[in-house]
């Protein structure tokens, strides 16, 4: 199946500065994840780090934020020519940046509302990616937004079982809402993911125009 730059389309002075904007977005939100995730480190007596299963987010989150980056080099050859992906990567890295900086100012345990809203926030960026990631490869508006909407839910399915694991099974204060609360999570990312999905297949899908001598097999 043939790659292809979803960019390769937009060229002249002025996509060469959306790229550059971009790029220094994504390298931002990089170094502003790693500073949150220092001061969890500095300051692990705080309040809003107890019960959050930081040590976790702290092994993954780095980890989630150089997936983009693994899979570009690791494609080796197959990617010779096309620019590094940057808005890919700032949507995958966007909703480790933004749970983070969540815990680090406590609203989690402040705004009785933030949770829901952010595992539909979150999740909006994080299946943009992969839909983005989606239009190197020849297929067509309904097969990206029906993987985008799949991988959203897969997803969010593991990442409910990471925070079972992490800190609902540790600690018995969640118990009763944990079921209620997992329902609500569930419903909220798949919202979001439908609308990422749309997003990518509507007013995203332009980055897809390629010419044809510039698609790599």
């Amino acid at each position: 199946m043939a790659i292809r730059d979803p960019d390769a389309g937009d060229e002249g002075p002025a996509a060469a500065r959306a790229r550059r904007r971009v790029a220094f977005a994504n390298y931002a939100a990089k170094v502003a994840l790693v500073a949150l995730l220092v001061h969890a480190v500095a300051f692990p007596e705080l309040p809003q780090y107890a019960g959050k299963g930081i040590g976790t987010r702290l092994l993954t989150y780095p980890l989630g934020g150089l997936v983009v980056a693994g899979v570009w080099f690791a494609l080796g050859r197959r990617r010779a020519g096309l620019p590094y992906p940057h808005l890919i990567d700032l949507c995958a890295i966007a909703p480790f940046l933004i749970d983070t900086a969540g815990n680090a100012a406590n609203l989690y345990d402040t705004v009785s509302w933030w949770d829901d809203v952010m595992h539909f926030v979150t999740w909006v960026p994080w299946v943009t990616a992969f839909g983005l990631a989606m239009r190197y490869l020849q297929l067509g508006r309904l097969n990206v937004a029906a993987l985008t909407v799949g991988f959203g839910a897969v997803t969010h399915i593991l990442w409910e079982i990471g925070e079972y694991f992490a800190f609902i099974g540790k600690n018995p204060n969640e118990y009763e809402s944990a079921y209620t609360d997992t329902l609500g999570d569930l419903a909220a990312s798949l919202a979001g993911s439908f609308a990422g999905a749309v997003l990518v297949a509507t007013v995203l899908w332009r980055l897809g125009t390629v010419r044809a001598d510039q698609q790599l097999g």
